[in-house]
């Protein structure tokens, strides 16, 4: 039995005005929700709600196709949805790469890896619970030896023969170029700056280069035996490809920055009005070198978690507007994988249901900034630099308010209901992070257990409520 209820949010707050408004949302149907046992209708009281523009993550790794043991698109988008997440950026490390070049074996009938997932939901017959893009590889097969072919990734770009796009095309557009994994190497960097300012995208950098290492380089490598990476690495691509833009002009995106010295790099290039924009994660900003002794391999990453001071340099980019957005770089694993040898064991953790939580209990609670900023770093910057539009929640209550003394949102009667996409958030939840309850496939996160207050309770795609605990 599939009946669409209507549920009214009476009195929530809007995340930048404070604004008590009624959220009407129509159509909600069980079958439809991630999370089974939902309500679908009546009036709920929602005035320790935030209502917010939905969370966008400009890095993540859904593992599809090539290892679905780990992840595939619809769980991946599961998690996203859990979290908050209307709208991801899937990074190019696929299997095959995702660099437009023909997929001569596939399973389907498709011409690449941006074809498959550009018609992922058509291929299985499944609608997901999330807005992706993705970012195509800066090298051929993301190995670092010559440049991608632009002339076979260019039309799929955002912008580019828009015309010409079929649906799929249009919905799920490429909209930056990366390697992620490693640096973009030297000889090749010109030609990929010149793509990126042909087609208009922004440059994603992994900024490291080192080819050794498992933990940063200090007391704890040396503890533990392994190799360290120093911090040195970073801010070498850092300033290398600051310097690149300021020659070509192009558009510089700095991946999960983690060290004092690149952020201070940074921060002097935006101050001489450089195009350039950064992103961390909320590991660095939770945890430090250290906690890889507590953590063991669920606290491996590239970049490799750093020193105390790093964090708190990490925690002061935050306060003082440095860093963009916030970034999960959701990265799952097998639990057989992340079990065996710690210098053996791949890098990444995941982070899509947990991050908000996480980065408001070690960001506002500990007062390096505030709840309207947090949002910023989470949704509103990050689709900027997908070149999309956060859904601007005062312009839809202009259209679709009927009441005098308070204003009400009814989403299916706003101008265009489709791109309305809402994160409702309750900041005072508190709740313990239980990584067995994931969507996700994985379950490799150290912050399992850790006790948490806020946390997102719906998700809202379309006008269409995709995940919801209320």
């Amino acid at each position: 039995m599939n009946e669409a209820g209507t549920l009214t949010l009476r009195n929530i707050s809007v995340w930048d005005t404070g604004e008590r408004i009624d959220l009407i949302v129509d159509g909600v149907r069980q079958d439809a929700l991630i999370e089974g046992n939902a309500r679908i209708s009546g009036d709920i009281d929602a005035s320790d709600l935030v209502v917010a523009p939905g969370f966008a993550d400009p890095h993540v790794h859904f593992r599809d196709p090539g290892q679905t043991e780990k992840e595939t698109m619809m769980t991946g988008a599961d998690s996203a949805a859990a979290g908050g997440y209307t709208q991801v950026l899937i990074m190019p490390n696929t299997i095959p790469a995702l660099d437009g070049e023909p997929w001569n074996d596939a399973p389907f009938d498709v011409e690449n890896v941006v074809d498959y997932l550009q018609r992922y939901g058509c291929i299985y017959g499944v609608k997901l619970p999330v807005r992706y893009d993705l970012s195509v590889c800066a090298s051929l097969g993301r190995k670092g030896l010559k440049p991608s072919n632009i002339e076979l990734w260019k039309k799929y770009v955002a912008g580019i023969e828009d015309a010409e796009k079929t649906s799929p095309m249009k919905k799920h557009p490429i909209t930056a170029i990366s390697d992620d994994g490693s640096a973009v190497p030297e000889p090749i960097l010109r030609d990929v700056l010149a793509m990126a300012k042909e087609t208009g995208l922004p440059f994603v950098e992994h900024c490291e280069h080192h080819d050794t290492g498992a933990v940063n380089d200090g007391p704890v490598a040396k503890m533990l035996g392994v190799g360290g990476i120093p911090a040195s690495t970073e801010l070498a691509i850092v300033q290398r490809d600051i310097d690149a833009s300021r020659e070509t002009g192009v558009h510089v995106h700095f991946q999960h920055v983690s060290t004092a010295a690149a952020f201070e790099a940074i921060r002097k290039a935006k101050k001489e009005g450089l195009p350039i924009t950064c992103e961390t994660a909320p590991h660095y900003l939770a945890l430090c070198d250290e906690d890889v002794l507590k953590y063991g391999s669920m606290s491996k990453m590239n970049p490799p978690l750093r020193s105390k001071s790093d964090r708190q340099a990490t925690l002061a980019a935050i306060a003082d507007g440095t860093i963009d957005m916030i970034a999960t770089d959701h990265a799952p694993h097998t639990a057989e994988e992340k079990s065996g040898d710690f210098a053996k064991t791949p890098n990444g953790i995941i982070g899509l249901e947990c991050a908000y939580g996480v980065c408001r209990k070690v960001l506002v609670d500990a007062g390096y900034t505030d709840d309207k900023h947090l949002i910023e770093l989470m949704a509103v910057n990050p689709m900027q630099l997908m070149s999309r539009r956060p859904t601007d929640i005062a312009a839809l209550l202009n259209v679709s308010s009927k009441c005098a003394n308070k204003r009400t949102l009814r989403l299916n009667i706003t101008e265009h209901p489709e791109n309305v996409d809402l994160v409702l958030i309750n900041m005072r939840e508190k709740w313990t992070v239980d990584a067995n309850s994931f969507h996700s496939k994985a379950r490799n996160t150290p912050f399992d257990g850790w006790q948490l207050t806020g946390r997102p309770v719906a998700t809202i795609i379309g006008s269409e409520i995709a995940f919801s605990r209320l």
